[in-house]
């Protein structure tokens, strides 16, 4: 009885840890929507779980419109790439009303960042996924426990000035310190995972992973400005 049964959740890729979440929630919840792009797998998973599977990538509206993701209690990204779960979850978000998004990284530096951009949980490894699943009782608790600090890097948000030195230049040619990475870049309506042909424009914003005792030096060499 209780809440737990008419919870709508989303399971969006993944492959055994997919199964092994699929498994926990599918007596626990009457609607349970799974969506996985490896046709093989997605037989698999139909086979082991009698449960539908519907084969699409999840980071594409009309994938979740037809699964019938809009107005889920929750979205699982299990993904292989983070950038992947990452749109997954923001499709869902802002498009679908989805309440709560979780998503597993393989990078543990993307916990904070996809933290920061909106996601509510955001958890580095498919094990501590299924250890925090395991040992909770109920949908309510892994809900919970869905939730892991990284304390060892520190996330700066840096708006770029049109005077800043760095500004209309390419990521690959203003040398940026080796030690932090630039991880997004927000620039109004978008958020760009950059490469290092993106070019930073005056009024994006900076997403900057670095340790906290690089933080400062980073700070002063992106506000440096041009030499009149």
């Amino acid at each position: 009885e209780g809440r737990g049964f008419i919870m709508k959740i989303v399971i969006a890729n993944g492959k055994h840890e997919a199964d092994f979440v699929i498994n926990m929630f599918k007596d626990q919840t009457k609607d349970l929507i799974v969506i996985n792009s490896d046709k093989n797998f997605a037989d698999y998973i139909v086979k082991n779980n009698k449960v539908a599977v519907f084969v699409g990538e999840p980071y594409k509206r009309f994938v979740l419109e037809d699964a019938g993701t809009r107005n889920a209690d929750i979205f699982i990204a299990l993904g292989e790439k983070d950038t992947d779960n990452y749109a997954a979850c923001m499709l869902a978000k802002k498009e679908f009303n989805v309440k709560k998004c979780i998503c597993t990284v393989a990078n543990p530096k993307n916990v904070d960042i996809f933290k920061k951009l909106g996601i509510d949980s955001v958890i580095s490894s498919t094990y501590l996924l299924a250890n925090s699943i395991k040992t909770a009782s109920s949908l309510e608790d892994v809900l919970q426990t869905l939730s892991i600090e990284e304390d060892k890097i520190v996330l700066t948000e840096i708006i770029i000035g049109v005077n800043y030195r760095i500004s209309n230049q390419k990521i690959m040619d203003i040398n940026f310190p080796k030690n932090a990475t630039i991880s997004c870049i927000y620039r109004e309506p978008h958020v760009i995972i950059p490469n290092g042909s993106t070019i930073i424009k005056p009024k994006d914003k900076l997403v900057i992973i670095s340790t906290p005792s690089e933080q400062e030096k980073i700070v002063k060499f992106i506000q440096s400005k041009k030499s009149v």
